[in-house]
């Protein structure tokens, strides 16, 4: 018999782009962004070189050429003027996401999906992703509440997809409740399955100007726990989520890949900021080839079994394979 060898389809480009098996595509790439309210001029920040704060009229600019190369979508982030206890800035009918929405949406119309973080360490002067109650803990289910408001206030200003990211017990069931009731039945929830209480969120909240210091464990998974990832993905899958969310995604490719071998609703992954910022330290060092740990980086996403992938590379990765990650 003749012995096999799988170097024969390794020699060359053309006939290892004929055989790859797993490749991201430029579509299923959603782009994070920051939008400060007030804000006259992109703001840089300093922990994630290249990404910004972005003023409504550079988030125009950032999404119209997101649509522009191919991207999937964006995801919307809000930094209020004002935090509070309550993160109230959250229901204002023309805060900062509800304003950001409206122009993302008259920019791109259908040629871009447009995502809202449903959730409040935004907003709150404490950090919290909810309501605190009077033991200084998480009320989970009066901030259940204020997430179906904050939702059906984004559907109302035209989001296509809300996100909420709280990690709070019933939220997607509420969520999809209110915008049922409110008559946003087009209005496809993405539902932050696993989220894990990550030490890779670091200059994320140097990016949404947070003064967030503690622990976010009683709300959000242990990073030593698997098994629980596909209660949470049963959960969400039965109160009605139209996409389900791994975060972060590169130091947690087993439960991505577990999620995606039994969920009946793509599947996305967040790479979140600690490992863009790693990436970019390391190679603003000379330690790494930059390009090629950022493909290297998206690609095993993928193979983990990603149908979205959200990465503030995303228009970077666009310009940079425009043809080759088309497929």
């Amino acid at each position: 018999m003749t012995a096999v060898r799988p170097r024969r389809l390794r020699p060359t480009g053309a006939m290892r782009r004929l055989v790859a098996e797993n490749q991201p595509r430029i579509s299923s790439l959603v782009l994070p962004a920051f939008v400060a309210e007030g804000g006259t001029s992109p703001r840089p920040i300093g922990s994630m070189p290249g990404v910004v704060q972005h003023s409504l009229d550079s988030l125009r600019g950032a999404a119209g050429e997101a649509a522009e190369l191919g991207l999937g979508g964006i995801m919307l982030f809000g930094i209020p003027a004002h935090k509070d206890a309550v993160g109230s800035a959250a229901l204002e009918a023309d805060g900062v996401l509800a304003a950001a929405i409206r122009a993302v949406k008259a920019e791109t119309g259908d040629d871009l999906v447009v995502m809202s973080d449903v959730c409040l360490d935004e907003f709150t002067d404490h950090g919290h992703c909810g309501l605190l109650d009077e033991t200084g803990r998480v009320d989970n289910d009066a901030t259940v509440e204020v997430y179906r408001q904050m939702a059906v206030l984004h559907a109302q200003a035209g989001v296509d997809v809300v996100a909420p990211s709280g990690m709070m017990d019933g939220q997607v069931g509420q969520i999809r409740a209110g915008l049922e009731a409110a008559g946003h039945h087009n209005t496809a929830i993405l539902a932050y399955t696993a989220k894990y209480a990550s030490a890779f969120y670091g200059p994320f909240r140097e990016a949404v100007d947070s003064s967030f210091a503690g622990s976010r464990r009683e709300y959000q998974q242990d990073p030593a726990n698997r098994r629980e990832a596909m209660r949470e993905l049963d959960l969400d899958l039965a109160e009605g989520a139209d996409m389900v969310m791994v975060k972060p995604a590169m130091s947690y490719l087993d439960v991505l890949a577990d999620v995606s071998a039994v969920s009946r609703v793509p599947v996305a992954a967040y790479q979140v900021s600690g490992e863009y910022a790693m990436i970019e330290a390391a190679a603003e060092r000379g330690w790494i080839d930059r390009d090629a740990a950022i493909d290297e980086s998206l690609t095993s996403i993928t193979r983990a079994g990603a149908d979205i992938i959200l990465t503030y590379w995303a228009a970077e990765v666009a310009r940079r394979h425009a043809t080759d990650w088309r497929r």
